[in-house]
């Protein structure tokens, strides 16, 4: 019996210490996943924000951020959001395609670029919030939600209350490993929308395209309890792969805020030189 209980012990030992490695090596890997680069701290420290920029490698699966904990907070989507609204737009019909004209009613609107007729693709690029609160009004609360369960996209608390407001006041969220795992979702046709419209999205998100890379996206800009937050997200397709990107941030006490428009994507293109992945 002595040597029986011996026995015990031993496999006992030997059974942990396989396991703990096993675990090490789990951790090692998700480590490896996850790499910090100083000098995207580096850039928003100079321009006076806080915040993170996060760069997915859809090739090699690696995440490439200046804090990791940033890119888990939840934040409104702010216009980010016209992605997934212009895809449950085409899907149910409410817009034909990105032709489909929005008509200009005379009412005086926040920015003068919004006071004219555009099409769906000027809307998006316009970022027009009225164009696309028409649009989420006519998807209704019922589909909307129902299509936000189908896309896994955030957690958005939509109701009769904030049908056309939702994204940009209130309880929705969404993180920066959130929006990039959709965009995936959406790049490699895996999300349960038609071939034609993913066809429609991928030709109307487009915002730069030259001879080494082609950038498609979306910035986003919310006010919530006096406190700006901003967005820029999309993907980069260069050299046979594709980089998928997250930037959130928020400007300091001293900022200069008619540079907010502009620094969401200025800091995300000085990343991805820094990367290598733009010149």
């Amino acid at each position: 019996m002595k040597k029986i209980h011996i026995l015990s012990i031993l496999i006992l030992v030997f059974s942990c210490t396989n396991n703990k490695t096993d675990s090490d090596k789990n951790q090692n890997i998700e480590i490896e996943r996850e790499i910090v680069i100083t000098e995207f701290q580096t850039f928003i420290d100079s321009t006076d924000v806080t915040g993170s920029i996060l760069i997915y490698d859809l090739k090699d699966d690696k995440y490439y951020s200046n804090n990791f904990n940033w890119a888990k907070k939840g934040c409104l989507p702010a216009s980010t959001f016209k992605i997934p609204n212009s895809i449950i737009a085409l899907e149910i019909g409410v817009v034909e395609n990105d032709s489909t004209l929005f008509k200009w009613n005379g009412d005086e609107r926040r920015l003068k670029v919004w006071e004219q007729d555009m099409t769906l693709k000027e809307a998006f690029h316009y970022s027009c919030v009225p164009c696309y609160q028409e649009v989420a009004r006519k998807i209704g609360v019922r589909r909307m939600n129902e299509y936000l369960d189908k896309l896994d996209y955030g957690k958005m608390e939509v109701d009769t209350t904030n049908i056309d407001m939702f994204w940009l006041e209130g309880e929705s969220q969404i993180n920066q490993y959130q929006q990039i795992e959709f965009l995936k979702r959406f790049y490699n046709s895996e999300l349960p929308i038609s071939k034609r419209t993913v066809t429609i999205m991928k030709k109307m998100i487009v915002i730069e395209e030259n001879e080494n890379y082609k950038l498609s996206g979306k910035t986003g800009w919310s006010i919530r309890n006096g406190n700006n937050n901003g967005w820029f997200v999309g993907f980069v397709e260069t050299n046979g792969n594709t980089y998928f990107l997250a930037t959130n941030v928020e400007p300091n006490q001293n900022f200069n805020m008619d540079l907010f428009p502009m620094i969401r994507k200025e800091l995300t293109f000085k990343a991805l030189k820094q990367l290598n992945i733009i010149k």
